[in-house]
């Protein structure tokens, strides 16, 4: 690109000067050559004058005085009639310019000027012609060059950063170069960049989430099958094969689920759900796990209560908070229902060292977590519940203790008194 640039520049720097130069060389030579000729005419009028002045007053006509009073330098003929001829100055060779007066007495006055003085002035304007020209092909060339390096250099780059984005770096370079077509490309590629960029960020986040989210119910769905196989008593496989259909049901919703978050973390399906029902489906799902920690899992709380949310999505919270306190917690873990206002709130909480005080208002955070774990699970968990419009939050640091809140469903009605916990 830039020797083409080069080559166009030089090319068209040449065509102006073909056009203009050779036509100023043609202009200045026919000024010198004219100007030459007038100052010839003007010499012999002047000759003439001064003869026809001199023959009025009688007064003598030689070349010294001649010479004298015309202060001249060129060569002159004069020709009185009657008389001899004068010459004054030395005949010039060769080419010459010649000029020639007649007076009022007759006499004829011919002033005669080498060609060779009007050649070395046009000379002279062609060799200054010739150095502006050359000049001028210099600056272009500079110019040229210094064009084609601030329009390649920038093609090169945004060559470079869309290698880079085919090469899976999507970094976007936010670098502009001042040329209004050059930039607009770099904007669409830095666009283009961040676009990228999210789309990545939303396959490893949707990478990581699954992983995490489907590892609990593949492990309750390998136990449940475990069982089945361990087991001879037909009630005993068709009730196991039932929870791990149950199990496969979920298993769904949680891939459904996933889905469609990765898409919108803010889209929901909220319905009117049944929170003792989702409640009971995580504890029975979790009592196995918690028997052979040798740690129980109850529940206590108010009984009936309605909720607007997902119920997959629910469920997914519940088995964070109930996981998370397995892994982190100790003790006994609590699963209490209350409502508060127009919300339904589920607790979950156990009789471990609860959360450190500078993880407290990070915890839901991804990549926190304070032993060594993913820090997936709680930001999984807050996502979901806030995307049907509820929310999750840590209200007890020693022992911890998280709540779910959900929005009531209008119009049900009130739930039965707080029931006694049960295992």
């Amino acid at each position: 690109m830039r020797r083409r640039l080069i080559n166009s520049t030089l090319a068209v720097v040449m065509v102006v000067i073909a056009l203009f130069g050779v036509s100023l060389v043609i202009v200045e030579t026919r000024t010198i050559s004219s100007s030459a000729q007038e100052s010839v005419d003007s010499e012999a009028v002047r000759l003439a004058s001064i003869v026809d002045s001199r023959l009025i007053g009688g007064e003598p006509v030689n070349p010294d005085i001649l010479a004298d009073q015309s202060g001249a330098e060129r060569y002159a003929r004069i020709e009185i009639p009657g008389r001899p001829v004068i010459e004054v100055g030395a005949r010039p060779d060769g080419s010459v310019i010649r000029g020639t007066a007649v007076g009022e007495h007759g006499e004829k006055v011919t002033v005669e000027e080498s060609r060779s003085g009007v050649l070395r002035e046009v000379g002279r304007t062609l060799l200054i012609i010739g150095a502006v020209a050359l000049l001028a092909v210099v600056t272009a060339v500079v110019l040229a060059v210094r064009q084609g390096n601030r329009l390649a250099s920038p093609l090169t780059d945004l060559a470079e950063t869309a290698e880079r984005l085919g090469s899976g770096d999507p970094r976007p370079r936010h670098k502009r170069y001042g040329v209004p077509e050059l930039d607009r490309v770099a904007d669409v590629l830095d666009a283009s960049a961040e676009r990228i960029g999210r789309m990545l960020t939303a396959e490893r986040r949707l990478a990581a989430d699954a992983s995490h989210q489907l590892r609990t119910p593949l492990t309750a769905l390998s136990m449940r099958l475990e069982e089945i196989a361990a087991t001879d008593d037909p009630e005993t496989v068709q009730e196991e094969a039932h929870a791990a259909l149950a199990q496969v049901e979920r298993l769904t919703d949680v891939v459904q689920r996933l889905l469609t978050n990765s898409r919108d973390p803010r889209t929901g399906s909220a319905v009117a759900f049944d929170v003792d029902e989702v409640v009971k489906q995580q504890i029975d799902e979790w009592r196995p796990a918690y028997r052979s920690a040798g740690r129980a899992l109850v529940r206590s709380g108010k009984t009936g209560m309605r909720a607007v949310g997902t119920p997959g999505a629910v469920a997914q919270v519940l088995a964070a908070l109930i996981e998370n306190s397995l892994m982190h917690g100790g003790g006994t873990v609590a699963l209490r229902t209350r409502v508060t206002g127009n919300q339904a709130v589920v607790e979950v909480s156990d009789e471990g060292p609860g959360v450190p005080a500078d993880l407290g208002a990070r915890i839901f955070e991804r990549a926190i977590s304070g032993r060594n774990s993913t820090g997936i699970g709680l930001a999984v968990a807050r996502d979901l519940a806030e995307a049907d419009g509820g929310r999750l939050e840590l209200v007890q640091l020693k022992p911890a203790v998280f709540a779910l809140f959900l929005s009531r469903e209008v119009g049900s009605p009130d739930p039965a008194p707080a029931a006694r916990p049960i295992r």
